[in-house]
């Protein structure tokens, strides 16, 4: 019996199956290893964003070193002043636990008194085991000791986006040396790069947007550590879809049981929540990105779900982060340039020709939205 050709349909179930057991193969490893590589991702997509200031301190006349240096210094003061003030606001929300406790029990007595005043058959000690007031406190120690280890991984991932920084300086020399044809390497590492580091840049300044408002509604409504509300908005901006809306939780509940809140001062901070989401979200964000930046409701959805599963809560932080990651990466090669555009929203109107690479779309996009209108 004759070989089949490589063309064959017999290959094509054999190269599937073994592309199926690969891909099992590395979502294994990346689950096994989690620990390593969530302070890794961490660190190289703040280095990508951390290296744009540096480019325009270069452009200025700064030597490469010094913009390197100096964008460390103004990064690692913000940050610091960042940590010493949540540090604070969560210090004092914790202190004020236990009378939030105590007004969530009386709203939660009073509920159940009233269901039964309507004539519904409520078992009380069924739904305190349901909503037990007393577990929910529980978990506070353990959300503590999270953010306990978060700090300890933040100095970790300090010390990597340091040494990538200064890695990133002799990175294309290396390479030139590396590879006997190195210029369509460097070529689409360079389209990859730019255009992450351009979604990187919009989706943190949308996030820093997100945060900043909701610092100034809470501060208009009145509900207490507002700072400590806006870093949560910021940090599940991130998250798609259902990020905003536990943003808005503890907020919300943390107004309708204090003092000087009530029922209509809730629905205030929740009505100005949606709206600084819906604001950033659907109009300022697509608009920054385009539509060739952009993912399908479905993969954004499960996205959410595979890199949660895999990396945890840091996962459901950056699972659109890395999906884009993964679909600019699949795009900046012609062979698998198709799979990227399975991952978009598929509106090519918008975007241009699935065929062309990214960044030639992106900068196309860029191009038409800065054009003056026309008289």
């Amino acid at each position: 019996m004759s070989d089949q050709p490589n063309g064959s349909p017999g290959v094509i179930p054999l190269n599937l199956t073994l592309g199926l057991a690969a891909l099992v193969v590395i979502v294994a490893g990346m689950k096994a290893g989690s620990s390593l590589l969530v302070p890794l991702l961490l660190a190289v997509f703040i280095a990508v964003v951390c290296s744009a200031p540096i480019q325009w301190l270069n452009r200025k006349g700064l030597s490469l070193q010094l913009a390197v240096w100096l964008t460390l210094i103004v990064i690692g003061v913000l940050f610091s002043l960042m940590g010493l003030l949540l540090v604070n606001s969560f210090g004092t929300f914790a202190e004020a636990l236990p009378g939030i406790q105590d007004k969530l029990q009386e709203y939660y007595v009073g509920l159940l008194d009233g269901l039964a005043g309507t004539g519904l058959a409520i078992d009380p000690d069924r739904m305190a085991g349901l909503l037990d007031i007393d577990q929910l406190g529980a978990m506070i120690p353990s959300l503590l000791g999270e953010l306990g280890n978060l700090l300890v991984q933040s100095v970790m991932v300090s010390l990597l986006v340091v040494f990538m920084l200064f890695e990133t300086l002799h990175f294309r020399d290396k390479v030139s040396r590396a590879l006997a044809n190195p210029a369509p390497s460097l070529e689409r590492f360079s389209e990859f790069s730019e255009t992450l580091k351009r979604y990187l840049a919009v989706k943190t300044l949308v996030s820093l947007a997100t945060g900043a408002l909701v610092w100034v509604a809470c501060l208009l409504v009145g509900v207490d550590f507002p700072f400590l509300w806006a870093v949560l908005a910021f940090a599940l901006n991130f998250i798609p879809n259902i990020g905003s809306a536990i943003a808005a939780i503890p907020p919300v509940l943390l107004l309708l049981v204090s003092p000087e809140g009530g029922m209509l001062e809730a629905l205030l901070l929740a009505g100005a929540y949606l709206g600084i989401n819906f604001l950033l979200g659907n109009i300022v964000e697509p608009r920054l990105m385009g539509r060739a930046l952009g993912l399908s409701t479905l993969v954004a959805f499960l996205s959410l779900v595979v890199w949660g599963w895999i990396f945890g809560t840091a996962g459901l932080l950056l699972s659109v982060v890395l999906t884009m990651t993964l679909k600019i990466a699949l795009d900046s090669h012609p062979q698998t340039r198709w799979i990227a555009h399975l991952l978009g929203p598929g509106d090519a109107g918008q975007g241009g020709s699935p065929q062309r690479p990214l960044a030639e779309r992106v900068a196309e996009e860029k191009a038409r939205r800065e054009e003056p209108p026309q008289e």
